[in-house]
């Protein structure tokens, strides 16, 4: 193959896509291929996709529409959970060379003979019943922090998910080899390492180990790895989030203090509907857990508005619940139908207009939380972790609990951690900061 060969990606959705993108894009450095911003032009353009968004089909088109745009021949490579959902819609894309299901994404390369298009697309894909293997993932260089794949797949079937339908069931890499990833992540001089997976909490399960191990396993060995500055864990179900993970956040020196915990529903009703494995009992009892052991924790939450049936009293029952639950953000989703889950078999259908008034009033809410998480964290010191970027003379980071800050730009603080005072709450929402250190001297 041609070294002078470039090849650019696009990740669509969540952490752990964005694992696997940085996973296959240096497979391909590592065959002599020169990865290239998406913006450039390219010869080969991957693009890693998402179920999740309401509209895959529609960013999937507007993204190979923006690469052929650059260069008109280029081959398009469409993979991820909405090539392994919908393969056939995939290949219908104008431009779409190759479509690559969920057994087939690590193997691209593989696939590849030529990078001549074609009048129609090649799809390789699966039942995804077959899919059974794990492939371990690390993102590297992209960003300031690391997305680290410890689990993949899921099997709770909720009622409006079709993450099973695109990834398969719940397996899990073995606990040495996420030490080792995290090891060889660390050394590159990442120094903070985000755990993702699609239920993570859930670890341990299919990982062909003679001693099955939990996600505790898991984190009491990375807890000991040295020279790991930040261990953050991105999302894990309440029902999997056990007092013995919560206090050795507590005490650990590497785990930060943030939590992201699903709920998707405040009411009882709907949450049995949605088929969820808790009642929110339980999720009141995780949160004042956290909060007696940690009370400057960052909690954020997961939830769905305008599920099936959702009458306004269910609704009200969320925003009053998650009102006065000491919570610090909110992510906000819409239902919308899914093809093959049964929540869209479901009657009493929630009017569009109504489901996105329901999603304003809960982002409004979200907006009063975090300012007034934000607010709490004014007078005290934290650590913040520094990004690149460079607007507008300021540059941004965050503390280990998840406070979102702005700094007068100093290219020599960035991927550092600086201990600093919160002062204010900027008209932008984030929080500015002094540096106590009058030399700036820098951290590690």
């Amino acid at each position: 193959m041609s070294a002078e060969k470039k090849v650019a990606f696009h990740t669509l959705g969540c952490k752990l896509n964005y694992s696997e993108t940085s996973s296959i894009a240096r497979d391909f450095e590592k065959n002599g291929y020169t990865k290239v911003d998406f913006k450039e032009a390219a010869d080969i353009y991957v693009i890693n996709t998402c179920s999740v968004t309401e509209n895959a089909d529609r960013e999937c088109r507007q993204i190979v529409n923006a690469a052929l745009a650059k260069v008109p021949d280029a081959f398009i490579v469409i993979t991820g959970c909405y090539a392994q959902l919908k393969p056939e819609q995939v290949s219908k894309i104008k431009g779409v060379d190759l479509v690559l299901g969920a057994s087939e994404k690590f193997n691209a390369l593989k696939y590849i003979e030529n990078t001549t298009k074609n009048e129609f697309a090649a799809i390789y894909s699966c039942d995804i019943d077959d899919v059974n293997s794990f492939k371990a993932s690390y993102s590297l260089g992209d960003r300031t922090r690391s997305f680290l794949k410890v689990q993949d797949g899921c099997d709770y079937n909720c009622s409006f998910c079709t993450i099973p339908l695109a990834r398969g069931n719940s397996r899990s890499d073995s606990i040495e080899n996420v030490v080792k990833n995290a090891k060889e992540i660390t050394k590159s001089g990442v120094k903070e390492i985000v755990l993702t997976g699609v239920n993570i909490g859930d670890f341990g399960k299919n990982n062909f180990s003679t001693s099955p191990k939990t996600f505790f396993d898991l984190a009491k060995e990375l807890d000991k790895i040295e020279g790991i500055e930040r261990i953050r864990i991105s999302s894990i179900e309440p029902n999997l989030l056990k007092d013995e993970i919560i206090e050795l956040v507590a005490a650990s020196k590497h785990f930060v203090p943030h939590f992201h915990i699903p709920l998707q529903s405040g009411s009882n009703e709907i949450l049995k509907k949605m088929r969820r494995r808790y009642l929110r009992e339980l999720y009141v009892e995780r949160v004042e857990k956290i909060k007696s052991l940690m009370p400057h924790c960052c909690i954020g939450v997961d939830v769905i508005v305008g599920f099936p049936g959702e009458t306004d009293e269910h609704f009200m029952e969320t925003y009053n619940f998650l009102n006065t639950l000491p919570i610090s953000y909110l992510h906000v989703f819409t239902y919308s139908e899914r093809d093959n889950t049964d929540a869209i078999k479901m009657n009493e259908v929630v009017p569009i207009s109504v489901r996105k008034q329901r999603n304003k009033m809960l982002r409004i809410l979200s907006a009063k939380k975090q300012h007034q998480f934000y607010q709490e964290q004014l007078g005290k010191t934290f650590s913040v972790l520094f990004e690149a970027e460079n607007k507008n003379g300021f540059m941004f980071g965050f503390t280990e609990n998840y406070v979102k800050i702005k700094y007068p730009f100093n290219p020599l603080f960035i991927n550092t951690i600086q201990q600093v005072a919160l002062t204010a709450i900027d008209d932008d929402g984030t929080v500015l900061v002094e540096i106590p250190e009058l030399n700036n001297v820098l951290m590690n």
